[in-house]
């Protein structure tokens, strides 16, 4: 869980510098970047740990876990992929990577191996620690005129943030619980891909509908009986998605 704290001052580009923000295992093969983000970080108010590989990472994954992992994709040896894979299949702990260019190949990889968002080298700390907060953010509790809604063998639960299917808790990561709240909000009611894409990754530009179709993908794979037939999250060509009638 993220923490926050005290505010001790302003960091680059004025942002507030707390205490701790969270917990960031940042893993980079490269040590100047490695290093300058580290330390920007440090400066926002994350307590960070760096691994320059994939090995060092897991390993620290173990021995402290973090609260977010800032990922990169190319590493020696077992490359970024692999351990967003092995991150993901150990738990929800958040992954934003990075990526050398805005290619297809690597971000559509990435987002199918686990990652919650990316940002894309070089890199602005100040957008990075933008990012960071954002998804951890999507692990908050809100408020919601229903605390508990039932939805065939579907209960989400927005008081505790839980959910279960057929009596069986459905672990999420903050992004997919995120996904299903919103879309839940108004069961009937469709939402673009771009009004998605600005309330649960707060993108504020013209954005991505990869992260949006991949969060979807992952989403259904645990709510749905079959993800290939989906009853509760339903496809509205040309437009986006909506949270079915059940």
């Amino acid at each position: 869980m993220s923490r926050s704290g005290r505010t001790r001052g302003r960091g680059p580009g004025g942002w507030p510098i707390l205490d701790v923000v969270s917990r960031i295992l940042l893993v980079e093969d490269d040590e100047p970047v490695r290093v300058s983000l580290a330390m920007a970080m440090d400066r926002y108010g994350h307590d960070v740990t760096a691994a320059a590989t994939g090995e060092d990472a897991l390993r620290a994954l173990h021995r402290n876990p973090p609260d977010l992992v800032v990922l990169d994709l190319m590493l020696p040896g077992m490359d970024g992929f692999e351990v967003c894979r092995r991150v993901r299949a150990a738990g929800n702990v958040p992954i934003v990577m990075l990526t050398a260019r805005g290619d297809d190949v690597d971000v559509v990889g990435g987002l199918e191996a686990g990652a919650d968002d990316y940002v894309v080298k070089p890199i602005e700390p100040r957008v990075l620690d933008a990012r960071v907060r954002a998804v951890l953010r999507r692990g908050a509790s809100e408020a919601a005129p229903t605390a508990t809604a039932t939805h065939g063998d579907l209960v989400i639960d927005r008081a505790s943030m839980t959910v279960t299917k057929g009596g069986q808790d459905v672990s999420l990561t903050p992004t997919e619980l995120r996904l299903l709240l919103e879309l839940s909000r108004a069961p009937g009611q469709v939402l673009s891909r771009q009004q998605l894409l600005e309330s649960v990754w707060e993108h504020r530009y013209l954005g991505d509908s990869r992260l949006v179709d991949n969060g979807v993908q992952r989403l259904r794979a645990k709510i749905e009986t079959d993800s290939a037939a989906p009853v509760f999250i339903q496809t509205v060509r040309g437009f986006g998605y909506r949270f079915g009638p059940v």
